[in-house]
């Protein structure tokens, strides 16, 4: 969208835009040796928690600054890199698609949570399939991967990683802490409450049913710092 003829620009990218410059700011004090230069990239950390703090309820800035500065290390342990998590859409032989109810927000989506240390991620898909909904699954194959705050389904940087999975034995079983409710759904009895059904809705039950699929993945922007 346009206002006068220049982009407007929406809450995700200043979101996007204070978490590009945090990390910026926190690699640059793992691998700087000069006083000058922790003194700049702390001030850029400082700017970078006064626009997230703008957007956020209940953080101030000097919160945001200080849980930054926790995860300053030294050297490549201390690059700022975004989070992983693994996805799931796992498909029964009704041609329906597991869905949870988040607990926290009460949103529908795939089973989804974060890679655990250890674990490749199909298995980390297997593991939290189970924990979640009760469902043992079978991996596939990976079907997507998305920024996720490109895409707006988190306030964290991230990367989704996306499997297609059948399931193949268990019963449903909601977490206690993690899930209000599960189920297998069609495409026409969906439940309330799915975010980001305009992307990735219909590419997960074409993949279902078995039908000619492209991985589905952000494409490039030039340049990539507008939506």
């Amino acid at each position: 969208m346009t206002a006068g003829g220049r982009p407007v620009v929406g809450e995700g990218d200043l979101r996007r835009w204070s978490e590009a410059l945090a990390g910026i700011a926190r690699t640059g004090l793992a691998f700087t040796r000069n006083q000058y230069e922790q003194e700049r990239f702390e001030e850029v950390l400082n700017v970078a928690a006064e626009m997230s703090a703008t957007l956020s309820e209940g953080w101030t800035s000097e919160q945001f600054y200080a849980e930054w500065m926790k995860s300053v290390g030294d050297g490549v342990p201390g690059y700022i890199t975004p989070k992983v998590a693994v996805g799931a859409v796992v498909g029964n032989d009704d041609g329906e698609m597991l869905l949870m109810q988040r607990a926290d927000s009460g949103v529908w989506l795939y089973p989804t949570g974060w890679a655990d240390v250890g674990y490749s991620p199909s298995e980390v898909v297997v593991k939290e399939v189970f924990e979640e909904t009760g469902i043992i699954c079978e991996v596939e194959r990976p079907i997507a991967i998305h920024d996720g705050l490109r895409r707006g389904f988190t306030t964290v940087p991230m990367y989704s990683m996306v499997f297609l999975c059948w399931a193949v034995g268990g019963e449903l079983v909601p977490h206690p802490l993690e899930c209000r409710d599960v189920g297998f759904f069609g495409p026409d009895n969906l439940p309330d409450g799915m975010p980001g059904n305009d992307w990735w809705l219909s590419h997960a039950f074409s993949a279902i049913r078995g039908d000619p699929i492209e991985f589905l993945f952000d494409h490039p922007r030039t340049p990539p710092w507008r939506s």
